[in-house]
């Protein structure tokens, strides 16, 4: 029993970091349909915000949470409104825009903060370890997963529950109707995509005690996280949730049995097969017309 269960954790660990990482990106891609090729250095800027607070300002990981937030939807703002908003329906450009966009971030930070590696220091009372059926695992580890947890419900709430939702919705179903409605989808686009990089702002500080901070340690979030949305469905929130269930327990199966690159490499070869029979993702989302 204490081997299922601490198989289940581990799943269920990587699955929280999955949604972290990749529930900003899908509010972005799912809203405004733009590959943002970036979101990796906006955990990463996350990460380095989180390093910065607690070296200049003493400010512990917890106390710096909502600041970060705050921080990184300003700098996703700014992008949105500098770059992205002249390039919509233009998906290539967009593609090649957003890796500038981080390639010129990984550049910044390097040259601010120098390339090595940098450590955040894990929160004293989550520092420890807490037994689940004679199961042991990180508390951290527990936080991180209730955190995720609880971003998701708020951003589903938002989506599904609040006039600024309803507009939202309309917009991805039908921006011309909406337009001609009166719904300003500039200020909604700009809005989402502030909210999308400030999640991943948040996911970044979050990681940041469990993994050494660098200026290229986006590039490979950025990979799981398209994992997550192509396979949860472009438009599904419940569908993110779930992949990155599904992917979490599968990613901690085969590590079991093998290693995190062979695991890695099975589950990318895993999700090529599957969106070869169905592209759309295992969840798609219901528009009424």
């Amino acid at each position: 029993m204490d081997i299922i269960v601490s198989q289940l954790m581990t799943g269920l660990s990587i699955a929280s970091i999955l949604m972290l990482v990749a529930l900003g990106l899908a509010v972005i891609y799912g809203v405004t349909g733009v590959i943002n090729l970036a979101h990796g250095e906006f955990v990463m800027l996350g990460a380095y915000a989180a390093w910065a607070l607690q070296t200049e300002f003493g400010m512990g990981l917890l106390a710096s949470l909502v600041p970060i937030f705050i921080i990184m939807a300003a700098v996703g703002w700014l992008v949105e409104v500098l770059v992205i908003s002249r390039l919509y329906d233009r998906l290539l450009d967009t593609i090649l825009a957003t890796w500038g966009i981080g390639v010129m971030a990984q550049q910044v930070v390097r040259l601010a903060a120098g390339g090595e590696l940098r450590y955040v220091q894990m929160p004293e009372p989550l520092s420890k370890s807490v037994t689940i059926l004679g199961a042991t695992d990180s508390a951290y580890r527990l936080f991180i997963l209730f955190v995720a947890l609880a971003l998701f419900a708020v951003t589903w709430v938002i989506y599904r529950h609040t006039n600024f939702g309803l507009k939202l919705r309309a917009i991805t179903q039908n921006r011309a109707v909406a337009s001609s409605y009166g719904i300003n989808a500039s200020r909604i686009y700009r809005l989402t995509f502030a909210y999308g990089a400030g999640l991943a702002g948040l996911a970044g500080a979050l990681v940041s005690p469990l993994k050494s901070v660098s200026p290229e340690m986006g590039t490979n979030y950025v990979v799981d996280a398209f994992m997550v949305v192509v396979l949860g469905g472009t438009q599904s929130l419940m569908g993110t949730l779930a992949s990155s269930g599904i992917l979490g327990e599968l990613s901690g199966y085969l590590a079991f049995y093998s290693n995190d690159t062979i695991a890695k490499a099975l589950v990318l070869l895993a999700i090529v097969v599957l969106i070869r029979f169905r592209p759309q993702g295992l969840f798609t989302a219901r528009v009424r017309t």
